[in-house]
């Protein structure tokens, strides 16, 4: 069986190395997770006043969410931290207190960066965020990837093989990772 992946891209750039690394994970994981990335970018900006009464997108989104059977994280990292988008949509997701949509999933993080060491700054800000959140993070392999003009090829595939290889460990161990947690 072929479980169901929600995907949270933290850039909402149209042509962003995030968006492009989460759709070269998404060729990686055919067979083995459906990968869909949620859409982020109409969310309003969290208002615990609005909690009540959330907009058309708050709703599609968390419901997207809920029937994913885990979540993958690919953020940026935006002055050392997660962009504003993802905590925005993580902030949605969890409240109001109780009706968190990302309870019983598990998640996994990956981001890509011009840097050497990546998003590595952003993904440790991000696990302290979702600690409590999810029943489980993937912790090995952690997945910080340097961007670089050939990492991903015209057809959206990893075009370095050591990258490929790697990822391919990453995706492999997070369906494992979700697989379980499916068994109960």
């Amino acid at each position: 069986m072929v479980h169901k992946v929600g995907v949270i891209v933290g850039s909402i750039r149209k042509d962003s190395f995030n968006r492009k690394l989460a759709g070269a994970l998404a060729k990686l994981a055919e067979g083995k997770l459906e990968l869909e990335i949620l859409q982020i970018d109409d969310l309003p900006l969290f208002n615990q006043d609005d909690e009540a009464s959330p907009t058309p997108a708050v709703t599609r989104f968390k419901d997207a969410v809920r029937a994913a059977d885990g979540l993958l994280f690919v953020t940026p990292e935006h002055n050392r931290s997660i962009p504003a988008a993802m905590k925005n949509a993580i902030d949605w997701a969890t409240r109001p207190p109780g009706q968190s949509a990302f309870k019983g999933k598990v998640g996994a993080i990956a981001g890509a960066s011009k840097g050497r060491i990546s998003t590595a700054v952003a993904q440790q800000h991000l696990l302290t965020i979702l600690h409590g959140h999810l029943i489980a993070i993937l912790g090995s392999p952690e997945a910080y990837v340097q961007f670089t003009d050939d990492l991903i090829d015209e057809t959206g595939a990893i075009a370095n093989e050591a990258t490929r290889k790697f990822l391919t460990t990453f995706i492999d161990n997070f369906a494992r990772l979700v697989a379980a947690m499916a068994r109960g």
